[in-house]
């Protein structure tokens, strides 16, 4: 049966040529920002200075400070669209029309689910899979892992799994990839904030989640839904998670510079950790695909050019926060950046902390293995404590925060901020 979910004016516009603050409001609307009394006028971000220390999640553009709850949504708004304009392109909000199919295999085990979503006369559809769990002591609505592309951690006992094909949606073969794939038919634009394909396939995760938001015919809990991606798909995973806050676990599997590690410090250890270049990097990452927007190539083209970003990648897991993130690493390839990676997060686990839930967030970083090749004797109890805390609401111990090497990260020595108590 068709379903028709919701009817709503296009909120994406072109911003190119409009100055930072309207860019900035064009983002707050395209992102669906809560209504609340943030502040009305927005400073522009000083992007003229480097500086390679990573930059406060809780100061404001104005240089106020973030004192409690509502002042860090504000504040989260603001990064939100700070990405958005410098790095990942526009986030879209919901298409004009979005309507879904979801036929049921006859042999109960799942289904297929298809969407199409339109503005105008231009409309696109795709479908994702959907697998419940085969054992008859769960029954639905089930929780579910929406893993982008395929599934690279074992099926969680009693999760189903929703298969989202992104590669077709959003096409990242390499550098003659950008604006290719559904999303681009819908979205034609090629101005600077277009979106790379990492925000595109956050988008369209987003419909899915409208989906099951609003139809109960797939079986699925929608207040149980995770994402998982490894790789550059692990960098897409965080991506979802941070831009879409009915995430509840976001599961970023060896995601590398532009996941979970900071840019400036994979700049780093490229030179001063490893003595070679074995690491990448944005500037690298530029001249592969097309995960991020043009705008970003400005900066990542530049030597130490994501120095004068005034965000990175510690703030972009703090989207996520307070709701369940787990990083998993694999200290096996140093290309992943796993200095990188492991001082990001104990970054970013300042805002968990901040926002009183630091258990909510954790990392774990293991041994040589095969990239992508989930070692269950590892890391699985860490897995299975995330998900049946997040998804399968069990009383799970979360408070993991390791790694496997014997290198060691002195925040002290990268940030000049203490994170306030908001609890």
């Amino acid at each position: 049966m068709l379903i028709e979910l919701f009817k709503l004016e296009l909120l994406h516009r072109q911003a190119s040529d409009r100055p930072p603050t309207q860019i900035l409001a064009i983002l707050r609307a395209a992102s669906g920002a809560p209504a609340l009394e943030c502040p009305t006028e927005t400073a522009n971000p000083s992007i003229a200075t480097k500086t390679p220390l990573l930059p406060d999640p809780f100061e404001f553009l104005s240089g106020a400070h973030v004192a409690s709850k509502e002042d860090w949504t504000c504040r989260r708004n603001e990064i939100s669209q700070l990405f958005q304009q410098y790095e990942l392109g526009v986030k879209p909000g919901p298409s004009q029309n979005l309507q879904s199919d979801f036929y049921h295999y006859q042999n109960g085990t799942g289904g297929n689910l298809t969407l199409t979503a339109s503005n105008g006369d231009q409309a696109i559809s795709w479908t994702a899979t959907i697998v419940y769990p085969n054992s008859p002591k769960h029954t639905g609505p089930y929780p579910a892992l929406i893993a982008l592309d395929l599934l690279t951690v074992p099926v969680p006992d009693g999760v189903a799994v929703i298969t989202f094909f992104v590669s077709e949606f959003a096409q990242q073969d390499n550098t003659t990839s950008r604006g290719k794939g559904l999303f681009y038919e819908l979205y034609p634009d090629t101005s600077p904030e277009a979106a790379g394909a990492l925000i595109a396939w956050s988008w369209g995760l987003s419909r899915i989640m409208d989906v099951l938001t609003n139809s109960s015919d797939t079986g699925i809990d929608p207040t149980r839904v995770g994402v998982v991606g490894c790789s550059r798909w692990g960098k897409g995973s965080l991506v979802a998670g941070a831009f879409d806050e009915r995430i509840a676990l976001t599961i970023v599997q060896e995601s590398g510079s532009g996941g979970a590690a900071c840019w400036r410090l994979s700049d780093v250890e490229n030179v001063s950790v490893n003595g070679a270049d074995t690491v990448q990097t944005a500037h690298e990452i530029v001249t592969e695909n097309v995960w991020f927007s043009t705008e970003f190539e400005v900066f990542a083209s530049e030597v130490d050019g994501t120095q004068r970003l005034p965000f990175d990648h510690h703030m972009l897991a703090g989207l996520v926060a307070p709701r369940g993130l787990l990083v998993i690493d694999n200290l096996g390839y140093e290309w992943l950046s796993p200095w990188s990676s492991y001082g990001c997060m104990t970054v970013a686990r300042q805002i968990y902390k901040a926002l009183g839930d630091q258990q909510a967030m954790g990392y774990t970083e293991a041994a040589n293995h095969t990239h992508c090749q989930f070692p269950v004797e590892d890391q699985g109890a860490e897995l299975d404590a995330f998900v049946g805390k997040y998804l399968l609401g069990e009383q799970s111990q979360t408070d993991v925060f390791r790694t496997e090497a014997n290198f060691t990260f002195d925040i002290a020595m990268w940030i000049d901020w203490e994170a306030p108590d908001l609890s």
